[in-house]
């Protein structure tokens, strides 16, 4: 009965134990009044409360002892403890020294409470651990550093309280909250003032881009403390942000994966650190570290989504603050490579105004952007130390940094005499092959985007910016471009033809695309290609044409050849947004969402891929966050690109056009009317996603998934008809296998690859990768690792297959199955 009374009963009950002077049932009844109110500390609370506060001195010692007597009742729950400790604070608090109780007799259990504060990442406001601080500074003792970050990080909170805040903002030491690498080491280095005074300035970061007002504060700082150093130390901190937590958190089954989350007290530092750096003047190692800074950021935590947006949001604005080559450069790249909506848009606009300030396009801005990194021949330089060479090459889709002694002769490890005399240099060759790794993966990426750019370059502009260029030339010398209507290769030092002929110099240059060229021209490029030990940077020669089909032709305004498939949600999402389509997550609520979308502005359409949620079940068929784990897919259509939007309900059903007033529907382009160019290329990129993100290909879901409600279909994927791009695979091992030093154990047959070993004799689905073996076509399960290699085989014509690289690697590994030592792959054999 006692949770049915309301605050005024609780008030009139205490005012009759208080008027019988029972102190004892005084305190019976103020704890009843606290377990009603369940952390509601307002209303009548306040009441009950002023009551007790009203009472004389010596009855509220007396009330406060029979209190703590009470103590064992809370048990050990933790709200429940924190509700008693905080009532007994508030009835002490207004004691002067001379009233308090001599022994404070639950000290102790509100530090034990305080310290496992300490573990959360926060706390509901209503619970009132602040009071508990409070006590704690009142009577002397300092919170300690951890529980000092968890009222911060609470005060961040939208419900916060205002006494919470105001706790929060007295507590300035330490500067910084404990918890996170960079941090601590930022703590550990900033001891002195002016170094506290930065930190406390980054600290005041809290706008989306840094005010007049706030670069001046911050120049003084940097004036006082030197900016070669502040830009040393600086970079030493942000070398550390993204590492797991140095203080593990206790995890909630409703919260994200917080040990990998940013501190949000912390995370408006480093935003105002990132402002910082682009006010000193500019060097490549803080171009770099800003680059490098948004990619973490925006890194992906369970439960989350992206680490921290705003703080990624000031690494762009900063590298668009300073005027240099490398912080353009790390503009382009992240351009190419950040798939974040927000952070995507302000990339954009950075690059965009760059552009306009040079009067160039934005293609042009990203072509210039690329820097040589020192090289000084395509993909090669070198640099003496001393006596000995430091030879940095690019060798297909990395760059590899070797070393040769006085004599002139290769030495497999950086030799001592570097690391001794050279530490600098040595530090500098190493950042610069990261830093062309990274540069040589975004502008292949940017590079196969270019087919529906409809770009073309004056000859001279081409030559500088892609064939000469020391870096872009190791990709542009590995692939197709049509001179005026010609189409050559680079080979034997020039650009050659397809009998070989060196082409002269030209007006106009395209990148060439096999649509609108007979099976005969392409497959003499390939054979060309071959002869030439050319390997592309990605599928060019050998790309996937996906032309107009009878049952195309018979719909007229939409394909359904990718209907049907069941995708992984969040990889497909990650794959779209890479080659440049627009996609919300499906989330199990009432809610709607377009088609992922890729606009095609040069060529004035928008093409959508109809997509919906799969399945009811939270935490079956859901992430704890509500995001669907996979997805259905549906048709592929396209509309002129200033259509209104389509869009349908998560859950499924019909997409419908949402018109605004004034605005009529519009219909989808016919397919017979969109380029060749244009359809091929977008059925590609569907067909890529659904390659990857389908379940079919995973080697594990063989039962069929929840409940097994998938295995039809993932049999009929994992063992049906290839797609474009697994018979593009086909044709390739026809010419690849009989090459292979396991030729004669290997047969192409259908939609197999058959490996005859000694224990069985087993096919490889070339689209899927998934096995059969005999006798009676028994499922083999072999999982392959993340970055599969396919040792011994040789040249091939193309980089980027993954699936490729599986097949090989489990051809090789079940040729020799008596050498198998696996225990999971032995348990099937």
């Amino acid at each position: 009965m006692n949770s049915l009374r309301t605050p005024r009963s609780h008030t009139d009950r205490l005012r009759t134990r208080i008027a019988d002077g029972d102190i004892a049932r005084v305190a019976d009844e103020a704890l009843r009044a606290m377990d009603s109110s369940r952390g509601s500390w307002g209303g009548g609370w306040e009441r009950v409360l002023d009551q007790l506060r009203a009472l004389p001195a010596e009855d509220r010692r007396a009330l406060l002892h029979a209190l703590a007597d009470r103590f064992h009742r809370a048990g050990d729950d933790v709200e429940a403890r924190c509700r008693h400790l905080t009532l007994c604070t508030l009835v002490a608090e207004g004691l002067d020294g001379s009233e308090r109780l001599p022994d404070d007799p639950l000290a102790a259990e509100r530090r034990t409470a305080l310290d496992d504060l300490a573990r959360r990442q926060s706390f509901w406001y209503a619970a009132r651990f602040e009071v508990l601080g409070r006590a704690e500074l009142a009577a002397g003792r300092a919170l300690p550093a951890p529980v000092v970050a968890v009222v911060r990080r609470a005060a961040l909170d939208a419900y916060r309280a205002d006494d919470l805040v105001g706790l929060a903002r007295q507590l300035t030491d330490p500067v910084l909250n404990v918890g996170e690498a960079w941090a601590e080491q930022a703590l550990s280095d900033a001891t002195a003032p002016d170094w506290q005074a930065l930190l406390a300035h980054a600290l005041t970061a809290t706008a989306s881009k840094p005010t007049a007002k706030w670069d001046k504060a911050a120049r003084a700082l940097l004036d006082t403390l030197g900016t070669d150093r502040v830009r040393e130390t600086v970079l030493s901190w942000l070398a550390l942000v993204g590492r797991p937590r140095t203080l593990p958190l206790e995890r909630r089954e409703w919260e994200p994966d917080i040990d990998n989350a940013y501190d949000p007290y912390n995370a408006t530092a480093l935003r105002g650190l990132a402002w910082l750096l682009s006010l000193l003047p500019p060097r490549p190692e803080a171009a770099r570290a800003l680059g490098a800074l948004v990619e973490t950021s925006l890194r992906k935590v369970a439960g989350l989504g992206p680490r921290n947006p705003k703080v990624a949001n000031a690494g762009v604005i900063a590298l668009a603050r300073i005027d240099s080559e490398a912080a353009l450069a790390e503009l382009a790249r992240l351009a190419t490579r950040v798939t974040y909506k927000n952070t995507a848009r302000l990339l954009d606009t950075a690059l965009e105004t760059k552009a306009t300030a040079l009067g160039l396009t934005r293609d042009e801005i990203e072509e210039l952007a690329v820097p040589a990194y020192g090289l000084t021949d395509i993909g090669r330089a070198e640099h003496h130390l001393g006596e000995v060479t430091a030879l940095l090459e690019v060798r297909g889709p990395r760059a590899v940094l070797s070393w040769r002694n006085a004599a002139g002769k290769p030495v497999k490890t950086v030799p001592v005499a570097v690391k001794r005399d050279h530490p600098d240099e040595l530090k500098d060759l190493k950042a610069a092959v990261k830093d062309i790794d990274k540069m040589l993966s975004a502008q292949s990426e940017r590079l196969d985007r270019q087919f529906l750019a409809r770009r073309t370059w004056p000859y001279a502009t081409w030559r500088e910016r892609y064939l000469d260029h020391p870096l872009v030339g190791t990709l542009a010398r590995r692939l197709l471009w049509t001179i005026d209507g010609v189409t050559a290769g680079w080979a034997d030092g020039e650009l050659r033809t397809l009998s070989d002929d060196p082409l002269p110099p030209g007006t106009r240059v395209e990148l060439w695309h096999p649509v609108g060229h007979e099976p005969a021209e392409i497959a003499a490029w390939r054979d060309w290609l071959e002869r030439h030990g050319i390997t592309q940077p990605f599928k060019q020669a050998h790309r996937e044409i996906y032309l107009l089909t009878d049952a195309e032709r018979a719909t007229g305004t939409y394909s359904n050849r990718f209907a049907a498939h069941v995708l992984r949600q969040h990889q497909f999402h990650s794959l779209a947004a890479i080659r440049g389509w627009r996609d919300k997550l499906r989330l199990c609520v009432d809610d709607s969402a377009p088609p992922a979308t890729r606009e095609l502005p040069r060529w004035g359409l928008r093409a959508e891929f109809w997509i919906e949620g799969d399945g009811e079940e939270y935490g079956v068929d859901t992430t704890d966050s509500g995001s669907y784990l996979r997805l259905r897919t549906d048709q592929v259509r396209f509309y002129p690109i200033d259509a209104p939007q389509n869009s349908a309900h998560c859950y499924g059903g019909e997409y419908a056009m949402w018109l605004a007033p004034g605005q009529h529907p519009v219909a989808p382009v016919p397919l017979e009317n969109i380029p060749p160019l244009v359809l091929s290329e977008v059925l590609r990129d569907i067909d890529l996603f659904v390659g990857v993100s389908s379940i079919g290909n995973d080697p594990t879901w063989q039962d069929g998934g929840p409940g097994g409600r998938f295995r039809e279909y993932w049999t009929s994927y994992g063992f049906g008809e290839l797609n474009q791009s697994a018979e593009t695979r086909r044709l390739l091992l026809e010419r690849l296998v009989p090459r292979l030093a396991i030729a004669g154990r290997c047969t192409l047959e259908g939609r197999f690859l058959h490996v005859r070993g000694d224990r069985h004799t087993y096919k490889i689905h070339l689209g899927s990768g998934n096995i059969l073996m005999t006798p009676n076509d028994q499922y083999l399960c072999i999982v392959p690792k993340s970055a599969p290699t396919a040792p011994g085989t040789g040249y091939l014509p193309y980089e980027g297959d993954r699936m490729l690289s599986v097949i090989l690697s489990k051809a090789m590994l079940l040729a020799a199955d008596t050498k198998i030592t696996d225990p999971s792959i032995l348990s099937q054999l």
